[in-house]
């Protein structure tokens, strides 16, 4: 038999989680396989790509979904539970689907695309072209990935945000070279100041970090900013950055691009599980799609 669609597996993994306790991506996929009737050998087909079975993709995009949708949760790190609307899914007795999970408004916020040809029927097909299909679902797994990062940070411990922080500048090159080129303050008398970079390899000048680790709801505002810059005016710096897993309030954004005598770089939680994601740091690749074009100068030319 071919493999479901990954849509095909959300009532399967609510109820293969159905008895409300804690399971892995192991053990999900093995009442899966069963209850399913999918045999070892079609679970041993593996995507295109040659990386990863089929089986097991799709049955992590339906943990994904329904997770976003609200009817699962990970309250362990790699350990699954059903919640009470995903039994309430299960007892209503209607059909499990991308319009079922609509009805969530936080699926709906992490599934929509914001593209000019974008339809209300979610399984209605687009009138879009191959590259324009790719680019497309290209954000979508970079969305979701983003997703699953985010995920992740909030569980870190305070001091397990910060060192990260640290990890993710050394990863983008600052104070490449230097040895202990970052660190992470003493908690107990940071000063307000979480954390130290050297900015360049030669190691002329320092960039301060408050790392705050906010719920993604949550709005960073004016105040912590001031608090901050009043934090490096008592180190005497001039260059700080702020990143936090939360946002940022206009106030706030206005109020660090308006300083004087000081650089105050903000970054929220979006923009930092983008820039995770472009210097590896958390992920790592799966595949490396190389997508070409006609040479027109090669057929003009005399062969």
């Amino acid at each position: 038999m071919s493999i479901p669609k990954f849509f095909e597996f959300f009532e399967g993994f609510l109820k293969a989680v159905e008895d409300g306790g804690l399971h892995s991506a192991k053990e999900v996929r093995e009442i899966i396989a069963k209850e399913m009737k999918i045999s070892d050998r079609d679970r041993e087909e593996l995507l295109p790509s040659g990386k990863q079975s089929t089986f097991d993709n799709r049955v992590a995009w339906a943990r994904t979904y329904l997770d976003k949708a609200g009817l699962i949760e990970t309250p362990q790190r790699g350990k699954y539970r059903i919640t009470s609307d995903g039994l309430s899914a299960l007892n209503s007795g209607e059909r499990i689907d991308l319009k079922y999970l609509e009805r969530s408004e936080a699926f709906k916020a992490f599934h929509t695309i914001s593209t000019e040809n974008a339809h209300n029927d979610i399984e209605e097909e687009k009138n879009e072209s191959p590259m324009e299909a790719l680019d497309a679902a290209f954000q979508q797994v970079t969305s979701a990935l983003s997703s699953q990062i985010m995920d992740e940070v909030m569980k870190l411990s305070p001091s397990g945000f910060e060192k990260l922080v640290v990890r993710l500048l050394l990863n983008m090159g600052y104070g490449n070279g230097i040895a202990d080129a970052g660190k992470v303050t003493q908690q107990s008398n940071d000063g307000g100041i979480d954390g130290i970079i050297k900015e360049d390899q030669l190691g002329f000048s320092n960039i301060y970090i408050q790392a705050k680790q906010w719920s993604p709801n949550q709005t960073v505002a004016k105040p912590e900013i001031q608090k901050f810059v009043g934090a490096l005016q008592g180190k005497q710096a001039q260059k700080g950055l702020f990143i936090t897993t939360a946002k940022f309030s206009s106030g706030a954004i206005q109020y660090a691009g308006n300083l004087l005598g000081a650089k105050i770089v903000l970054v929220d939680g979006m923009m930092l599980t983008r820039l995770m994601i472009k210097h590896n740091v958390g992920v790592s690749c799966e595949h490396v799609y190389e997508i070409k074009r006609i040479d027109s100068d090669f057929f003009t030319e005399e062969l």
